[in-house]
């Protein structure tokens, strides 16, 4: 039985435990990661790419503390992007520089959009018409449009360009080993008889947090659930990166756009459609969405185009009421960290919180390099449309 020793070790292959991997690293820690599907995770891969600004948590007039907290993201992000950030990013496909809101025209559309653009002042910008692009460039549209400073990204060009740089830190863990809990740190028990000890554990898993924090003997923190049932288009579609305004915080319609080789655009929707849909069986939700599309975009021909559904969780930190986290989510108890980044766009703020735990328990960098190395290459995850078997 051989004993490897590391500084930290993560579980969970998304973009959160990827980042937090990356600062590690750059801070001279001996990190190790574990993975149990595909780097890219399931909720990263399945994100439609936002790097949100917290526009939308201010469409009723004030700010709220999610809008404060995020409204910091999209800087680090572009500076990553740009290849002079904490961590460069400059490989990663962009999809769309910039989003858009769009108003309906109704009178509570109208008036969320005028408080956003007071609140967000600098975050939004008003367009004239003759700088609106397709759909909303049509003679039909009645309602106004936005600019938000929050780009889109593709998710699974964001886990390439992390895995190219740091994937042999990266390991498949098809079962969860067996912990033992030091006087400090943690000792992990391998299926294959090696034997790993550790200064601290990140948990980074999102659903399988839970299941990891029982092998721990751990009951806390709780988590929370938030079921989604997304959409997909397939079709010869404009690329639209956009979110429909509606009468509350939450967008009406969230729409991304993901070009295909075949000169096919993927649209993937999001917002309220994507949450009461869960109570809805695939076509039920697909004639929901079709609904939708034809009352907010009438205009456009939507003939021959395919449809499909995906249900996915999105797991957060347990809140009272079951309300959405205003931050990212970062606890530390018994040498373990149990992080729910909450939103792509928090990826940053779990690896700077993780940093920050680390430097108050005096767990630094140790000297030597783990004679650890990776046997088994993990697969990127694949994007959720190409994980559909049959198209409506």
């Amino acid at each position: 039985m051989t004993i490897h020793k590391f500084d930290i070790v993560i579980f969970g292959g998304g973009i959160a435990g990827l980042w937090t991997l990356a600062r590690l690293r750059q801070a001279g820690y001996r990190v190790a990661l574990f993975e149990r599907r595909a780097i890219g995770g399931i909720q990263s891969i399945a994100s439609q790419g936002i790097i949100h600004g917290g526009t939308k948590y201010a469409l009723t007039g004030k700010l709220t503390g999610s809008a404060m907290v995020i409204g910091a993201m999209p800087g680090i992000w572009r500076a990553a992007l740009a290849g002079t950030g904490e961590i460069d990013l400059s490989g990663v496909r962009v999809l769309a520089e910039y989003q858009h809101l769009w108003s309906t025209g109704t009178l509570a559309s109208g008036m969320a959009g005028f408080f956003a653009g007071k609140v967000m002042q600098g975050r939004m910008q008003t367009l004239p018409r003759d700088a609106y692009t397709a759909p909303f460039d049509s003679p039909d549209f009645r309602g106004s449009l936005y600019r938000l400073d929050e780009p889109v990204l593709d998710p699974r060009s964001l886990a390439e360009v992390f895995y190219t740089a740091y994937g042999t830190h990266c390991h498949p863990l098809e079962e969860l080993p067996k912990f033992e809990h030091l006087s400090r740190g943690w000792r992990l028990q391998l299926p294959d008889g090696d034997s790993i000890e550790t200064a601290s554990l990140v948990l980074t898993a999102g659903k399988g947090n839970a299941g990891l924090l029982t092998a721990l003997g751990q009951d806390s923190p709780h988590m929370q659930v938030r079921p989604l049932n997304m959409l997909m288009l397939r079709g010869r579609l404009p690329l639209v990166h956009a979110h429909c305004l509606g009468a509350s915080a939450n967008p009406r319609l969230t729409v991304t756009s993901y070009p295909m080789e075949d000169g096919r655009v993927v649209w993937y929707l999001g917002g309220q459609v994507a949450e009461e849909g869960v109570r809805r069986e695939p076509a039920e939700q697909i004639a929901a969405g079709r609904a939708e599309l034809a009352a907010l975009l009438p205009w456009v021909d939507f003939r021959g185009v395919e449809w499909a559904t995906l249900a996915v969780d999105r797991a957060e930190i347990a809140t009272p009421g079951g309300r959405r986290p205003d931050d990212a989510f970062v606890a530390a108890h018994d040498d373990v960290f149990t992080c729910w980044p909450t939103k792509l766009a928090f990826a940053p703020r779990v690896a700077d919180l993780v940093m920050s735990g680390l430097r108050e328990r005096g767990i630094a960098p140790s000297s030597g390099r783990p004679a650890f190395e990776r046997r088994t290459a993990l697969p990127l995850a694949r994007l959720p449309w190409e994980e559909v078997t049959q198209w409506s």
